[in-house]
């Protein structure tokens, strides 16, 4: 298995994904969670595998000084085509995360991991580097594809066989990760690191729902309704993808 990166096809899709409910919620847990953490200072943020540059020109257009990292060219110029059309700055680099962090050595105070773990061979290799890019009292925002989620949507559509097999992995250059990551697998992982301040799920019943019941839904409902049960006990680890909000351990203060 190796890291993979997006193709022209990938980044039409990543368009529709945006264009839609799913991308709408995506982004609204997103900030919504940051909006309660972040200080109210300038911040270096550094968005690594930042795609689209969506997430990335919203904290921009607040006055921090970002810096995005994508591997896939066709995507970083559709970045900075956003950027452009909006009239803010950044750094682009155009490098996948090795390469970065072998070159980048000053810490920033926040750094963005969105929907990138699942997509490499070894995701533990990265929340190494990251935590050296992590400035002692920054952030990192961190969000991945949810096993949990991906098993109860192959129970809900009958997917026995595929589910007892294990098979989780997404077609050779296809659309879907190629490795959902367990929350309790990647948490033992990640806290002798950081401590996960706060927890969300993203999409706890969107994809879950029946077409035929969603359709019938306001967007802006949906949006808000998603967001108050982004932290149900209950539901929250279920979403299709989880947001953790990490601080270095050295720093770190309960926020709960």
């Amino acid at each position: 298995m190796h890291d993979q990166h997006f193709d022209d096809l990938a980044i039409r899709f990543a368009q529709k994904i945006y264009g839609s409910n799913k991308g709408a919620i995506r982004l609204a847990v997103l900030q919504t969670d940051l909006n309660e953490v972040l200080p109210q200072r300038p911040l270096r943020v550094l968005d690594i595998g930042a795609g689209l540059g969506h997430m990335a020109l919203w904290l921009a257009q607040q006055g921090h000084q970002v810096t995005l990292v994508e591997p896939a060219l066709a995507m970083l110029e559709a970045a900075q085509q956003r950027f452009s059309e909006a009239q803010c700055q950044a750094t682009f680099v155009h490098a996948d995360w090795q390469n970065f962090a072998e070159q980048e050595h000053r810490p920033y105070d926040l750094v963005l991991c969105h929907a990138v773990l699942e997509w490499l061979a070894e995701p533990s290799a990265i929340l190494t580097a990251l935590h050296r890019l992590t400035a002692t009292d920054g952030w990192l925002s961190l969000a991945f594809y949810n096993k949990d989620g991906l098993i109860l949507q192959n129970l809900i559509k009958g997917n026995l066989r595929k589910l007892s097999q294990q098979r989780f992995t997404g077609d050779a250059g296809g659309l879907t990760p190629q490795q959902p990551l367990d929350p309790r697998e990647l948490a033992a992982i990640v806290e002798p690191l950081w401590k996960i301040q706060q927890r969300s799920g993203i999409r706890v019943f969107h994809d879950y729902m029946p077409p035929q019941f969603r359709q019938k839904i306001a967007p802006e409902e949906l949006l808000s309704t998603e967001l108050s049960y982004r932290r149900h006990p209950a539901l929250a680890g279920l979403g299709r993808y989880l947001h953790w909000l990490c601080q270095p351990r050295s720093m770190a203060v309960d926020c709960n």
